[in-house]
């Protein structure tokens, strides 16, 4: 099990601060994104272009990174300031 915690723009695009996905049913980085049911699919489909990815407290932005063992994903999209 994978823990999916969204910040700023893409906790407002999905409507929670965080998900848990299943490793089998989302190997991927990618798998678990399309898994997510986003309160407003458009902007959350649009914005995971955009964001970075805190995995295990790596960074990374490519989405074919395997889940398989990862505890804690952070879903970080662009802001001013940081």
């Amino acid at each position: 099990m994978t823990v999916l915690r969204f910040f700023a723009a893409a906790r407002a695009a999905v409507g929670v601060d965080e998900v848990t996905v299943d490793g089998t049913d989302a190997p991927s980085l990618d798998a678990a994104l399309r898994s997510v049911d986003a309160a407003d699919p458009a902007r959350w489909t649009a914005l995971q272009e955009r964001c970075s990815y805190l995995v295990d407290g790596v960074t990374t932005r490519d989405r074919s990174t395997s889940l398989d063992g990862v505890a804690v994903v952070d879903v970080m999209p662009p802001f001013a300031g940081g």
